[in-house]
């Protein structure tokens, strides 16, 4: 099968880390080129790629299939509605859009023009999060009465990436990082019934929202979605309670470090935590309590994109659907609203 295509609009951190290697180690890509104004920094990485000064260049390429709007948050939509108009196939990066309207605009716009649309939610992919899946599919806890995530950091500094600071629309750590929790909290539970948020920041001179603190409300249990960057002792990225017990995890997935040190995707052991970061499951069976460590499942962040070579060569269903990513945007937007008005908002 001939592979696709593939372009990044970027290659800042995200194309760097989370496209370029999952795209040049998979043999049913082609790493065919990379938007860089200025540089030719992925060229040297990869030599052979070719190497676009403007969006319009690269869309003007015929034997580009699928590209990946890897831009920051706030040309998400302008650049995915030019990749689109184009005919091209299109990855965007998380979070989708900063509104629920223009989300449906550009889903609309894919079908009109018969092209696939998928956001890159990989958080989905995680190896603790792929735990805490199977731990609530095998029904270990019962029914579940609580469930609380964190993505915490410690990291007071601004960023030096002046678009990350500056208060534009989709911006701060309600996009950045609510968006992975978020997701992964409606892939569990489905959309919950309303929204309170709690949103701050807390950083010297920071213009950005950095502290978030979500409750999602369900007719049967509570969803709590916390993140401040003013965590140094870190907590564990999720904590199940339900009516046969509980399960806690750390949030230890490996792959971003791995990327960081310079691993490739295709390395052995790829994904793989250490025993050490295993859940913990309390729970009572058969008239037994049972406290037990619970093996981690493998993380691998290259499952999306071969769900997405299947969606475009054999129009099979996607994993991470734009209409899933829409309704992250609604809940941020949901919890924006409750902010500003200091009540639960009825979804």
């Amino acid at each position: 099968m001939k592979p696709i295509n593939t372009a990044l609009c970027s290659y800042g951190m995200s194309g760097k880390l989370f496209h370029a290697p999952f795209i040049s180690a998979n043999p049913k890509f082609n790493l065919y080129g990379v938007l860089e104004r200025t540089n030719n920094h992925a060229q040297k990485q990869y030599p052979g790629i070719k190497t676009f000064r403007s969006l319009e260049h690269l869309l003007a390429d015929e034997n580009i299939e699928l590209v990946i709007v890897n831009t920051p948050n706030i040309t998400h939509y302008d650049f995915s509605k030019k990749v689109i108009q184009a005919g091209k196939h299109l990855i965007v990066e998380k979070p989708f859009t900063a509104t629920v309207k223009e989300a449906k605009e550009l889903i609309q716009l894919a079908k009109e023009h018969n092209v696939v649309i998928s956001v890159y939610h990989n958080r989905r992919y995680d190896s603790d999060f792929k735990t805490v899946q199977k731990i609530l599919k095998e029904d270990l806890l019962g029914e579940i009465i609580e469930a609380e995530f964190h993505y915490d950091r410690y990291d007071p500094k601004l960023s030096y990436k002046i678009h990350k600071e500056t208060p534009t629309a989709a911006v701060g750590s309600l996009y950045d990082l609510g968006s992975h929790i978020i997701d992964q909290a409606l892939v569990l539970f489905g959309m919950p019934v309303a929204v309170f948020a709690d949103l701050d920041s807390y950083r010297p001179n920071s213009q950005v929202g950095d502290y978030f603190d979500l409750k999602l409300f369900y007719p049967s249990h509570r969803v709590i979605l916390k993140s401040s960057y003013y965590v140094r002792e870190p907590l564990p990225g999720y904590i199940l309670h339900g009516k046969k017990g509980s399960f806690i995890k750390s949030k230890a997935d490996v792959q971003e470090a791995d990327l960081q040190a310079g691993k490739s995707p295709d390395s052995k052991n790829w994904g793989k935590e250490p025993v050490t970061e295993q859940g913990l499951l309390h729970i009572e069976k058969d008239g037994k309590t049972i406290k037990e460590s619970i093996p981690t499942l493998t993380g691998n962040y290259m499952e999306y994109f071969d769900t997405i070579f299947d969606a475009i060569r054999h129009n099979t269903r996607l994993s991470v659907k734009a209409e899933d990513a829409m309704m992250v945007i609604a809940i941020i937007e949901a919890a924006l609203k409750s902010n500003e008005e200091h009540k639960v908002i009825e979804l």
